[in-house]
């Protein structure tokens, strides 16, 4: 089988594979929570910032958020997410890594946004935040989110 064919072949069976780890990853119980809020502001290399609580096994763990953007504007944000693939607290902190994707986009006035977030131990954290100002983001690197 030529080389082209076997691309053919197995682009569809691994698109099928991931579809399939998304959806169980989505639809699972997530092992924690977490809710924050916070805000940014970019001229070119921006920051942002925030504070919340991380929510496991019925306990409250106070948590800071700081990050890289690229872009222009000056937001503010509350978000809540699911958190996946958490067996130990001490996995938590670290660096998150947004999706493939990157972040993209217009805010103008208000609007919801959603993504996901990977750290150096696996843990997922899937994220819907509602943001208030004016954003235009080219792209974005991560975030720290560190226990306090």
């Amino acid at each position: 089988m030529s080389g082209a064919k076997r691309i053919a072949v197995l682009l569809p069976i691994l698109a099928v594979m991931t579809g399939f780890t998304q959806a169980a990853t989505h639809e699972s119980k997530p092992d924690a929570t977490l809710r924050f809020s916070g805000g940014s502001f970019a001229v070119g290399i921006g920051f942002s910032w925030g504070s919340g609580t991380l929510t496991y096994k019925s306990r409250d763990y106070p948590v800071k958020v700081n990050g890289l953007t690229i872009g222009v504007g000056v937001t503010s944000a509350s978000a809540y997410g699911k958190v996946y693939n958490l067996k130990h607290l001490r996995d938590f902190s670290g660096h998150y890594d947004v999706g493939a994707g990157g972040r993209r986009g217009v805010t103008l006035a208000g609007g919801r946004k959603a993504t996901t977030m990977t750290n150096q131990a696996g843990v997922i954290v899937a994220l819907s935040s509602t943001q208030q100002g004016v954003d235009v983001t080219a792209a974005g690197g991560g975030v720290d989110i560190q226990f306090k």
